[in-house]
């Protein structure tokens, strides 16, 4: 996780992952996106690699790169106990609440009668 967590660290490397993420792109293809060199591109790509969050296929004399999302999976469950509830997670249990209370509301109590038996009589 600690590999994961440095290697998103840097922004050109965040970038290169949003790129992946549409299909595998060659190095060539990634490098020309950036203003800054290919060698620095290629070690942002190297950072990648070796943190297990990209994948490098050699296709002749091109390597083409493609995202390896699992390597995510540690890193997200972590940063999930951090994050607040959804307002569906809310309001879901808002209903659950409300369901209970006319539950215990509908409910006779024992000995005294409900007030449909106080009409009828």
């Amino acid at each position: 996780m600690d590999e994961v967590a440095g290697a998103i660290a840097d922004p050109v490397r965040r970038q290169i992952l949003e790129m992946l993420r549409d299909g595998r792109l060659s190095a060539g293809e990634v490098a020309e996106r950036f203003a800054i060199s290919r060698p620095a591109v290629s070690r942002h790509l190297r950072v990648l690699r070796e943190s297990g969050l990209v994948r490098v296929e050699l296709i002749g004399r091109q390597r083409f790169y493609a995202l390896e999302p699992e390597q995510f999976d540690e890193l997200i469950t972590w940063l999930a106990q951090f994050g607040r509830p959804s307002g569906w997670e809310h309001r879901l249990d808002a209903l659950e609440t409300e369901v209970y209370r006319t539950r215990r509301e509908r409910r006779p109590t024992t000995g005294t009668k409900s007030s449909r038996e106080e009409e009828s009589a």
